[in-house]
């Protein structure tokens, strides 16, 4: 597998909140570092991590390869997308490191804008060993 390969796949994991495809991106003992300070090994534990896509609704997910190399390479990616559940805005929130927005009972779910760069590193099989992600979100619209 290559790069632009990888992010294709990411792309509809994520757009199809599919944790089953995702995981079969990596290795066996492959790494999603979601942040700099949290990391998923093995398909386990990147399925259940990959499971809350499923509290999202309309994703639209693009990239740019911005360099490859045989062995994986980086990539800018964008994805937006529809918060379903106050479950979801809620580790949205966690994750981002922002408290929760001052929202009244009943407001709408905001609709999430996250920009990022992706560092990926594959094994001679292709299989993703490492893949790292830093990202920036802000409410679309």
């Amino acid at each position: 597998m290559t790069i632009q390969k990888f992010m294709e796949s990411y792309k509809k994991a994520w757009e199809s909140s599919d944790e089953h495809l995702l995981s079969s991106l990596f290795a066996a003992d492959g790494c999603y570092h979601n942040t700099p300070f949290s990391v998923q090994i093995g398909h386990e534990q990147i399925e259940k991590y990959w499971a809350r896509t499923k509290l999202q609704t309309d994703i639209l997910l693009s990239f740019e390869i911005l360099h490859a190399h045989a062995g994986g390479g980086i990539a800018h990616w964008h994805t937006t997308y529809q918060v379903t559940s106050e479950e979801m805005f809620a580790m949205w929130a966690t994750s981002s490191g922002t408290s929760l927005l001052a929202r009244k009972p009943g407001d709408p779910l905001p609709r999430l804008a996250l920009d990022g760069v992706a560092v990926v590193e594959l094994d001679p099989g292709g299989l993703c060993r490492h893949f790292r992600i830093w990202w920036h979100s802000v409410i679309d619209g």
